[in-house]
């Protein structure tokens, strides 16, 4: 066999010279030559395309015999080459000699010859066609360099040759760098070429030893001599180490004689033979030497030296010629460092790397065995999630590494929580989870569940930063919330999303009616992803008057769903679902197009109104759709006004500000909704032209009710806006005495149930074009 280490050399390569091993060589030459037989008909077709190709290059410039006369011997000389090539069909298992390697010269040479008419002959006549004729040879230089890799003479000499007439036509042209590039080429195909037959005749090689049973066999003894991690070991009848190998002891530490006679299992006990604290293996080994029982891999801990090793044994019962047992045969590896760094691949396979805690695989594993455990023992068990909040706006502003260092410091603060009874892992991102192995004690695990909220919501200090985050957490515990792994992860998921939805910094239980909701909010986005095509969609408008004189100034366009199935659904259910199914891109478009082709139907002094979300404002294209919406359908800019909450101003980086800044540019108002009921800045007032500040129905009904928080929140804000040039608008206006008392108040508009509903958009037409002195609701 030709050592694995060891190139093959070139000149048996090219069949100039014998091998070592002549028998060998003559079964390698042979297989170089049928596979040249396996791409014998596309070098021919090659060499014909290539024929055909030059026929019509030169076709109109030189006499049509000469090109006859040379595609004839082309296609002779090309076919002769392959029917020899296709004839050594008997090689695929046989042997060649040196002459039949050697003669594939004469068919590279043949071919060679052939392709040096075309640019030593043909291009005197016509210069001009030198490049096209040049790529020509390329092309074929590299399909025989494909075809013809296993027999390197054959191939060197084609494209040897076929590179030479290609570079002396080049020269002839006076372009020597071309080629100089030329003979690069070829050379480095013919590179290409001694590689892949250097790889097939070692294959080969490795194949021709492993097929013979014995030469296996001699190659594995001769391994367990040679390298010093195998050996070889022996016993006899009564389970002592007998002929005794040199590297036997030298892998135990002892001198052979030491060894030789010694219990086998005395040997590889070691220290522990007289303590008699033996290891599994150790027991098992014993066990499959009492049974004469063939065994194999078996894993052992071998104490070498005062330091222990890991050994992998494999032996089998030895008979005699009359069948009778006289012992064991086997041969053993010191497998330490492959164990070290399986165990390393394992535990990066379970642990996550940023953190050091159990990753999801490794917390799913806990929990089927907590659950096991539990049902074993008719005991409970639980698992929590847990979901950071606010992270993300840490990653957003302070960017991902002072986000990795904070999740190092939550997962430290988790750990410092958990007892012997628990176990903390991170499943990815800022979620987390803790198995608890006994939840017998249900007001222990809200307990915990509270004091981890407590915990990771108290101040960090990162790299000179000062973090606030917080922490939300749902509960599932077994075997009321789910007996599986799987129904447990998913109940104690609908259980977070819940903590989430409440606004984040509690914990909540699962209940069957989070996976009732969930179910609905899944049909629910099913259905909405087809409501738009479906035509399911509506607006309707609600009036807008003037406070002084309650004359109409506009409409708020409200967004309306109807399913066939489920009826009419209300906004404050599908309108989060869009926006957290990402749906609310193309209905806000829908509904901005829609609004506007209405209200260009109106008489030019009365708006309309729009609610946009935030997740519209952080889409750097909704520009395009308010502009493209007003250029279709002919509405006046100023008489488009966009509504928008505080929460957009609340994700700092993300463009909104811009958005807006361009809405103001195209002509558009804003007005600023829901004033005061959520992250109230005046920052962003000074910063956002607004045309007017709507104040939340909640303030309107608490003021009527002589609330003096909410009377004294509606002065600032009609002074706040007054002072600004804005306008305020009171919404939820639904009687007389609230009429009267926002007027008193100073608002300049008035919204609510007292002038109208919302309206349909046929009657909202109508109420816009008759003539409009005052509006009273009926």
């Amino acid at each position: 066999m030709i050592p694995h280490h060891a190139p093959i050399p070139l000149r048996q390569l090219l069949g100039i010279s014998e091998g070592e091993d002549p028998v060998l060589w003559s079964r390698l030459r042979a297989t170089q030559l049928f596979a040249g037989r396996r791409l014998a008909l596309f070098l021919l077709v090659a060499n014909l395309t290539g024929g055909v190709g030059v026929g019509m290059l030169f076709a109109d410039r030189l006499p049509r015999w000469w090109l006859v006369a040379w595609g004839v011997t082309l296609a002779v000389v090309a076919a002769f080459v392959a029917v020899r090539r296709l004839r050594t069909e008997h090689l695929e298992e046989g042997y060649a000699t040196l002459h039949e390697l050697r003669d594939t010269a004469l068919e590279g040479l043949g071919l060679a010859a052939m392709w040096s008419f075309p640019p030593l002959v043909f291009a005197a006549q016509a210069p001009g066609l030198a490049f096209d004729l040049w790529m020509i040879l390329s092309v074929l230089m590299t399909a025989a360099a494909f075809a013809m890799a296993p027999i390197v003479l054959a191939a060197l000499a084609l494209i040897g040759g076929v590179g030479l007439a290609a570079a002396l036509l080049l020269v002839l042209q006076q372009d020597f760098m071309s080629a100089v590039a030329t003979l690069l080429f070829a050379a480095l195909l013919i590179v290409v070429c001694i590689g892949r037959a250097r790889f097939l005749v070692m294959l080969r090689s490795f194949e021709l030893n492993l097929s013979d049973s014995h030469e296996t066999v001699s190659l594995l003894l001769g391994e367990f001599e040679d390298t010093g991690a195998d050996w070889l070991w022996e016993t006899d009848t009564q389970r002592r180490l007998c002929k005794v190998s040199p590297r036997f002891a030298h892998a135990l530490g002892q001198p052979a004689e030491h060894l030789e006679g010694m219990p086998v299992l005395q040997a590889f006990a070691g220290p522990s033979w007289e303590s008699g604290d033996f290891a599994p293996g150790l027991r098992l080994l014993a066990d499959k030497l009492k049974r004469r029982e063939a065994f194999r891999d078996l894993a052992l801990p071998v104490t070498v030296g005062g330091e222990q090793r890991w050994w992998e044994i494999t032996a089998s019962p030895r008979l005699d010629e009359r069948g009778h047992f006289v012992g064991f045969r086997g041969v053993g590896s010191d497998v330490t460092e492959q164990r070290a760094s399986t165990d390393k691949i394992n535990r990066m396979a379970r642990f996550d790397t940023l953190t050091g805690l159990p990753n999801r695989l490794f917390v799913n594993e806990a929990l089927a065995r907590a659950l096991a455990e539990a049902d074993r023992w008719g005991s409970r068990a639980a698992f929590m999630m847990i979901d950071l909040d606010r992270f993300k706006a840490v990653n957003d502003t302070l960017g991902h590494p002072i986000g990795d260092r904070l999740l190092g410091r939550v997962s430290e603060r988790l750990a410092q929580l958990m007892t012997d009874n628990e176990l903390i892992g991170r499943l990815g991102g800022d979620e987390f989870a803790v198995v608890v192995n006994d939840a017998s004690d249900a007001g222990r695990v809200e307990a915990l569940a509270r004091k981890i909220i407590e915990t990771l919501s108290r101040p960090y200090e990162v790299d000179q930063h000062t973090l606030y985050i917080g922490a939300s957490v749902g509960v599932a515990t077994s075997p009321r919330d789910g007996r599986t792994a799987e129904t447990l992860v998913r109940s104690a998921d609908l259980a977070l999303y819940r903590s989430k939805d409440a606004g984040g910094g509690v914990f909540h239980a699962y209940e069957p009616q989070l996976h009732v909701d969930a179910e609905e909010r899944r049909l629910l986005e099913i259905a909405l992803r087809k409501a738009l095509e479906r035509g399911e969609l509506s607006l309707d408008y609600q009036p807008v008057v003037d406070a002084g004189t309650e004359r109409l100034t506009g409409f708020e366009a409200l967004l309306r769903w109807r399913n066939a199935e489920l009826g009419a659904i209300s906004p404050a259910k599908f309108i989060p679902l869009a926006e957290e199914a990402r749906l609310i891109g193309p209905m806000g478009e829908w509904v901005v197009r829609t609004a506007c082709e209405e209200a260009a139907r109106w008489p030019d002094d009365i708006r309309v109104a729009v609610n946009v979300s935030p997740e519209q404002l952080h889409n750097p294209n909704f520009v395009a759709v308010v502009a493209q919406a007003l250029a279709t359908t002919g509405l006046s800019p100023h008489r488009l006004e966009l509504e928008v909450t505080e929460s957009v101003f609340m994700r700092e980086g993300t463009g909104a500000l811009k958005v807006l800044e361009r809405i103001l540019e195209l002509g558009v108002r804003l007005s600023l909704d829901d004033f005061g009921t959520g992250y109230s800045s005046l920052g962003y007032l000074s910063r956002t032209k607004f045309s007017s500040i709507k104040i939340d129905r909640s303030f309107v009904t608490a003021a009527a009710k002589g609330t003096p928080e909410a009377l004294a929140i509606i002065r600032a804000v009609v002074a706040l806006a007054g002072s600004l040039g804005m306008a305020t608008t009171a919404e939820g206006v639904e009687t007389a005495d609230q009429l009267t008392l926002i007027r008193s108040l100073g608002c300049s508009k008035i919204q609510g149930y007292h002038f109208g509903r919302p309206l349909p958009v046929a009657e909202a037409r109508d109420l816009a074009i008759r003539t409009r002195p005052a509006i009273r609701a009926a």
